[in-house]
């Protein structure tokens, strides 16, 4: 394969039906298609896994709006959040936020354990990052927060890992996502230098 370092092509892409208006990426012109097809695939999989979370169709009072946003497109790294927005009456509607993070080059799909050295304490090494940006910035937690997921939601924007939390998942609604951006610099003894984290330091 040769090496994909450019930024790619990304289109939106819209999924329509009774009340859902979903805008969601789809890229294209990579110059090998089974790549580009698995990337694709994720992407479109992961809408209709939003879908079904927020119970639509299912539920036929549910109306569904969506977007996406860009968050890396280069260095052969691209990482991307989609947004879902479904009111089923009440006071608000809920949002879901879902980050995928692709290396161009094979259409591997990162977890958040990918972008790490195999046997680093990857949960250890976030959640203190996160304890101490909550006590400098006086977040306003709903409980004491413990610990991150495995699998905790993430995406990459520039020289940062960005982690997030959920609506509900760590305060009250008013504040919407809660966002804590960790310097790729601050985890460079831990982090693959042949993965996403390292190829934005490099």
């Amino acid at each position: 394969m040769s090496l994909i370092l450019y930024p790619v092509k990304v289109i939106s892409h819209r999924l329509t039906g009774r009340k859902l208006n979903v805008v969601y990426p789809v890229v294209e012109s990579l110059p090998h298609p089974e790549v580009q097809r698995k990337i694709n695939e994720a992407i479109l999989t992961e809408v209709r896994a939003m879908l079904r979370a927020q119970d639509y169709p299912a539920n036929p009072d549910t109306e569904v709006t969506g977007y996406y946003e860009i968050k890396t497109n280069e260095r052969g790294v691209l990482s991307l959040s989609l947004f879902s927005y479904a009111y089923s009456g009440g006071a608000h509607g809920i949002t879901l936020q879902r980050s995928l993070t692709f290396a161009i080059q094979t259409g591997e799909k990162y977890s958040l354990k990918d972008l790490f050295k195999p046997e680093t304490d990857y949960i250890r090494i976030v959640n203190r990052q996160i304890e101490e940006q909550i006590m400098a910035r006086q977040i306003p937690l709903l409980e004491e927060f413990k610990t991150i997921r495995p699998d905790q939601d993430f995406y990459i924007a520039d020289k940062a890992l960005v982690v997030y939390f959920q609506l509900y998942e760590l305060t009250a609604y008013v504040y919407g996502f809660t966002y804590f951006p960790l310097s790729v610099y601050s985890l460079q003894p831990y982090i693959r230098e042949d993965g996403p984290l390292g190829t934005m330091i490099y």
